[in-house]
């Protein structure tokens, strides 16, 4: 049976999310993150050398890395569901949506996480200040302003279609949610931003959503709407 080696709080959410939509059976193998680093517990890297989340197993093989799962699962289980025809316009937007949200939408957003850590982390007193003034001006020179850049992007392109592949309802849904409930909850982001908003209240009531939401246990980022 394919396995979902599943850490809390992480993409592996959306994995869960797809499989439950798919209608596939699978088990999951639960992992908590070390609540002062929040890293991942070593025994993933039983599973994988980077011992990162998420992780599928499937037949013998064991594939790492969001969209690269997401992409497998809906090619051989999908049956031609939660993806656009081949060869069309949406197809290609699917394409670029499911690279999108990790190698463009999160960067910034783990950056912001990087230096909103740098801020309250333990240090001498003198460095204090100075720690903290540098993450200050990092994250209002940069991030921020990164940030907001994709979020007013992100907003346009859904005035285009309701979803990001789209009419129907897709695997780069699925993909780009993470990042979504990602800026809500580190950057306080997508308040003038209605579609975004609508977007997140859409996926959060489908009851596939719901669904992963009751196996895979607590998820914080689920309250972003």
């Amino acid at each position: 049976m394919l396995t979902v080696h599943h850490l809390n709080n992480s993409r592996s959410q959306r994995v869960l999310w797809l499989l439950e939509e798919l209608g596939l059976p699978y088990e999951i193998k639960h992992y908590q993150r070390d609540p002062k680093t929040m890293l991942a517990p070593p025994e993933l890297r039983a599973v994988h050398p980077l011992g990162k989340s998420p992780v599928i197993s499937d037949d013998g093989l064991v594939i790492a890395e969001s969209g690269a799962i997401l992409e497998y699962l809906v090619e051989r289980h999908g049956h031609g569901r939660f993806k656009p025809a081949d060869g069309t316009p949406d197809a290609l937007r699917y394409r670029y949506w499911m690279h999108y949200a990790e190698g463009s939408a999160m960067p910034p957003l783990l950056l912001k996480l990087v230096f909103d850590r740098l801020e309250r982390a333990p240090m001498p007193f003198f460095a204090r200040p100075i720690a903290k003034g540098l993450a200050a001006k990092a994250k209002a020179s940069f991030v921020q302003p990164q940030i907001d850049n994709h979020m007013n992007y992100l907003e346009a392109e859904l005035a285009k279609s309701p979803w990001f592949a789209g009419q129907e309802f897709s695997a780069a849904d699925v993909q780009m949610s993470f990042p979504l409930e990602a800026a809500v909850q580190r950057a306080g982001a997508v308040a003038r931003q209605p579609r975004i908003t609508d977007f997140l209240k859409r996926i959060h009531a489908r009851p596939a959503y719901q669904r992963a939401l009751e196996r895979g246990g607590p998820y914080a980022l689920a309250s972003a709407d």
